[in-house]
């Protein structure tokens, strides 16, 4: 614990996750590279992905549902084309382990296309993405990630999941810009947070059961649905998204997964797709000089807040004065 009785150090909060993932089943790799996760998005101001999602994670590993003892299978399929069958484990240990061979096609040829089945994914997308900024890539990812959710117009009931994607560019003399969002109108995770502290959502936000507007969180999680961003067109970023992220790795579809998944599942097995890109390979190594100017562009136009500022903000205060404890972080020590 920190010197202030309602923070947390990083630390701690890792090794008290880890302690609760290792006691239901889970590998000490497995479960450090989880709770590192957790604690990140926690720390960074993240909450629907942070300390929030142990619970679900908890419940896959103790029914059985995920594997929290798994080796990933990678097989090299071209210079620059990784699969990764994480053999129902999840999708961060599995990513961890494949970081060898990532590493040498990215000094091969300039470019990793990374392709992820048979995993559990159940957190943000930005912190697989910024650690390959941090190191000077460029690298975006997408998830077909659960349970069926999204119902575009036109559509009778729920056909994808909330899909997200991210992207991560490293900036000269600077934090990297990363930045994650679901093709959803709103994140489960949020959703779920606004029914727990009893608030509504804007119209546009979902339907209920019947396909009319509702403000009502309830009744977009219980038999309703999410509406698409920017209506077709969010759409038809969800369809790229599962042909990729599903169709193409191997993983399952929204709707096979939502057919295998046990009744009150959190987690779920599909497929995500990265691809990390080396900015520095055919002489172009002025990028992140460019994409600063480029950002200081935006903010001298009034775009003061870019993608990350207050996930770095939190993460500075953080570091001085500890994490924020909550129930749910004082629940990890009941």
């Amino acid at each position: 614990m920190t010197n202030e009785p309602d923070r947390i150090s990083f630390d701690d909060l890792v090794s008290a996750i880890e302690a609760k993932l290792t006691a239901a089943g889970a590998s000490s790799a497995v479960a450090k590279v989880l709770a590192t996760n957790c604690a990140t998005c926690e720390r960074d101001g993240t909450l629907s992905h942070g300390v929030f999602r142990v619970a679900g994670y908890l419940d896959s590993l103790t029914r059985g549902w995920a594997d929290g003892a798994a080796e990933a299978n990678i097989d090299i399929v071209g210079p620059s084309y990784i699969r990764i069958d994480g053999r129902n484990g999840f999708a961060q240990p599995a990513l961890a382990e494949a970081q060898p061979q990532i590493d040498q096609a990215l000094s091969d040829t300039g470019v990793a296309v990374i392709a992820l089945r048979n995993t559990h994914h159940f957190s943000a997308l930005w912190p697989d993405l910024e650690s390959f900024a941090r190191d000077g890539r460029v690298a975006m990812g997408m998830i077909a990630s659960g349970k069926l959710a999204v119902v575009p117009e036109g559509a009778t009931r729920p056909v994808f999941s909330t899909n997200p994607f991210g992207f991560a560019t490293p900036v000269a003399d600077a934090d990297p810009i990363v930045f994650d969002f679901s093709t959803s109108s709103m994140s489960h995770g949020d959703l779920q947070l606004l029914r727990a502290e009893g608030k509504e959502v804007p119209v546009g936000t979902g339907v209920d059961a019947t396909g009319a507007d509702t403000t009502d969180p309830n009744a977009i999680l219980d038999g309703g649905g999410i509406r698409p961003i920017g209506g077709h067109k969010g759409a038809l970023l969800s369809f790229m998204i599962e042909t990729l992220a599903a169709g193409l790795t191997g993983g399952a579809f929204t709707f096979e997964i939502d057919a295998e998944a046990p009744e009150g599942a959190h987690t779920f097995r599909t497929g995500q797709l990265f691809i990390v890109i080396d900015p520095e390979r055919g002489g172009n190594d002025a990028y992140l000089a460019r994409v600063r100017g480029f950002v200081d562009m935006l903010r001298d136009a009034g775009m003061d807040r870019q993608p990350g500022d207050r996930r770095y903000a939190n993460r500075a205060e953080a570091a001085e004065r500890g994490i924020p404890i909550t129930d749910t972080i004082r629940s990890l020590f009941d």
